[in-house]
């Protein structure tokens, strides 16, 4: 038994050993020296991304500044910083898919009642046992507060971050950049089809996808893009100056007929107005003259029958005056 006692413990530290080097191989193996490479690459990510809530220095077409979320989405959307854009992106499809098959609500109050049920039996059980709650153990000599600092600090982010979205949402409104504006309504109509066969989870992580991996697509292929936007603009540019000549062509050549017409239309009128006609329509007018006319009758109501004088002159003869 006293020679097994050593052999035991040199087994012992030989494991020992052994394991210590296993361990020393594997954290300074190249596994290992590759992981925390990617870790600090990762972590530097992460600090530049931080940093790059800048307010922007070109301020907004109405001359606001803008705020530094902007910077910060930009630098993010932009996939500088592929690693930290990356976890981003599949954060946000794992908090979709979490929402989705998660009941986060329900197991949020199961914690919640667990958590105080432990606290509440952990405090009974020690003043029945020990004569002191275990709960009041644990308690802090001071309570946990927020700072003021912390709390404004907080606020601030809240109060830029909703002013990002609402001078977004109004700078896309009004066209300020033209691509984006084009882009929303697009996005909007296509969505206006897909809501009625998509559900909302879907919608969501469409959503998600698109506003992360558009940009990635337009910076890997910017060359082509921007040579293929750049023939359509030469095309529509073309089309439009053609239809600008054919619409001056024919804008000046309605005017001049409508002035030749309003000119003859005012000359009539002067005339109709005047009294005077064209000699054309004098000289094709019918001469009326006293001649043609029938000569007037001359048997008719104007002649009248004599009145007869004889029987007046009798009539006072036979009857005398009769005298006083």
């Amino acid at each position: 038994m006293a020679d097994n006692a050593p052999a035991a413990a040199n087994g012992v530290d030989t494991l020992k050993g052994n394991a210590q080097a296993a361990y020393q191989s594997l954290a300074n193996g190249p596994a290992a020296q590759s992981a925390k490479a990617e870790a600090a690459k990762t972590s530097s990510e992460f600090s530049n991304l931080a940093n790059a809530r800048q307010t922007p220095a070109q301020p907004a077409a109405t001359g606001q500044p803008l705020t530094h979320y902007h910077s910060f989405f930009f630098e993010l959307l932009s996939w500088n910083n592929p690693r930290a854009s990356g976890i981003a992106y599949a954060t946000v499809v794992t908090l979709i898919f979490a929402a989705r098959y998660l009941d986060i609500l329900r197991y949020a109050f199961k914690l919640t009642w667990m958590t105080l049920g432990v606290t509440v039996l952990a405090e009974v059980v020690g003043k029945l046992v020990l004569s002191n709650g275990l709960a009041t153990q644990l308690r802090p000599r001071t309570y946990y507060t927020i700072q003021k600092e912390t709390l404004d600090a907080l606020i601030g982010d809240v109060h830029e971050l909703i002013n990002f979205f609402v001078i977004e949402s109004q700078r896309i409104l009004f066209a300020e950049n033209l691509a984006a504006s084009a882009a929303a309504a697009i996005g909007a109509f296509i969505s206006y089809y897909l809501i009625n066969i998509v559900p909302y989870w879907g919608m969501a992580l469409i959503a998600a996808t698109a506003v992360f991996f558009v940009p990635l697509i337009y910076t890997s292929n910017q060359e082509l893009i921007d040579s293929q936007l750049k023939q359509a603009a030469d095309i529509v540019n073309t089309q439009t100056e053609q239809l600008r000549t054919v619409a001056t062509k024919h804008t000046s050549q309605g005017v001049e007929i409508t002035k030749q017409y309003v000119g003859d239309y005012t000359a009539k009128a002067q005339q109709m107005i005047s009294g005077r006609s064209s000699p054309e329509t004098t000289s094709k007018s019918p001469t009326v003259k006293a001649s043609q006319f029938p000569a007037a009758p001359k048997t008719g109501v104007n002649e009248f029958p004599t009145a007869p004088k004889s029987d007046l002159v009798s009539s006072e003869e036979d009857e005398p005056l009769i005298k006083a």
